[in-house]
């Protein structure tokens, strides 16, 4: 399933999507957003597959689009490709957003641009020491894409998400943990492994369980207390006889690490 420019793995129950251009610092090349896309898809149908990482090859994580392939549209005064491309991005966030299993960003090193927005459609996002991060558009003219105006936002609020946008600054992994963009942050020389026992975690835990937390806690990022306290009645009522409930209430009676299914 791997191409060129994109590499799938699955270890452990974890399917590891690296973006694989590193001499371009992982940019969007003109077919690694639907391979993304694609990839995420059977990531999200295999039920094999308990959790996804989404890591860079290299020295970087993703410096965001091609600002060469841009430029030769604006030579031609083309924006129907980009608009392809948008929406392609777009989808790729809805897709991360609606599995139904944790999305890890394993930010190895820049995030720039769609590179770090694609970053905050993740669920959870672990950074290397050298990691930075930058909401670059502005620097180039361009406005953020790939739903960075209202993920940012929603983790910074609305007076830090405007510095960083119009000011296009770059920020440190110390920094970002700080405002929260990151979860945890980890030595270079055993980030992958870091990051991987993270992802392990997570690929042990009660899958459906998972996918109903994943759900609800969006549910009250976005929608009212009521929403939220309807959705946990339901979610709960669907979980509380499965058997991953059961073996975990045993282990917990029986002072054990539960085994789920």
């Amino acid at each position: 399933m791997s191409t060129s420019h994109l590499l799938y793995d699955i270890t452990d129950r974890v399917a590891v999507i690296t973006l694989n251009r590193p001499d371009a610092m992982n940019a969007f090349s003109d077919t690694m957003r639907e391979d993304l896309l694609r990839m995420g898809q059977e990531a999200a149908s295999d039920t094999e597959v308990r959790c996804v990482m989404i890591t860079g090859a290299g020295r970087a994580f993703c410096a965001g689009g091609d600002i060469a392939s841009m430029a030769e549209l604006q030579a031609k005064a083309d924006t129907s490709v980009v608009e392809r491309r948008m929406t392609l991005g777009s989808q790729v966030v809805h897709c991360l957003r609606a599995m139904p299993k944790p999305v890890i960003a394993a930010v190895n090193g820049a995030a720039a641009g769609a590179g770090i927005n694609l970053a905050l459609a993740c669920d959870i996002r672990l950074a290397t020491t050298s990691a930075r991060f930058s909401e670059s558009f502005v620097k180039i003219g361009l406005v953020p894409d790939w739903g960075g105006t209202y993920l940012l936002t929603q983790i910074v609020g609305t007076g830090k998400a405007l510095e960083l946008m119009l000011s296009g600054d770059r920020i440190d992994a110390d920094e970002a943990l700080r405002l929260g963009l990151v979860n945890r942050v980890f030595p270079d020389d055993t980030f992958r492994e870091d990051a991987l026992r993270v992802a392990q975690q997570f690929a042990a835990g009660p899958s459906a369980t998972l996918a109903h937390i994943k759900r609800a806690v969006y549910i009250g990022a976005t929608g009212t207390l009521a929403e939220a306290l309807t959705y946990e009645v339901e979610a709960q009522r669907q979980v509380f006889l499965s058997n991953d409930a059961r073996e975990g209430m045993r282990a917990f009676l029986e002072k054990r690490a539960p085994r789920f299914s």
